[in-house]
């Protein structure tokens, strides 16, 4: 992710909002959505305009699985 220059202020941000369950923000700001068909039970969210995050929470207690991260060609 370094290699990319990714910013990675913007992931622990997003980490943070994912850690206090912010749907709101989480959904307006990174247009976090379920994914459908092999992705099935994973979440996606844009961290920035071709930088996204590939992720699923299990049970009601956090279980983060962050699976991928990379632009939208490399990861879909």
């Amino acid at each position: 992710m370094m290699k990319k220059h990714y910013d990675m202020e913007k992931l622990e941000k997003v980490v943070k909002l994912l850690v206090t369950n912010n749907q709101d923000e989480l959904v307006r700001k990174y247009r976090d959505h379920a994914l459908k068909g092999n992705w099935k039970g994973y979440r996606e969210l844009h961290l920035d305009k071709d930088w996204l995050l590939i992720y699923k929470i299990d049970d009601k207690n956090l279980i983060l699985t962050m699976t991928r991260t990379g632009s939208h060609d490399e990861l879909l």
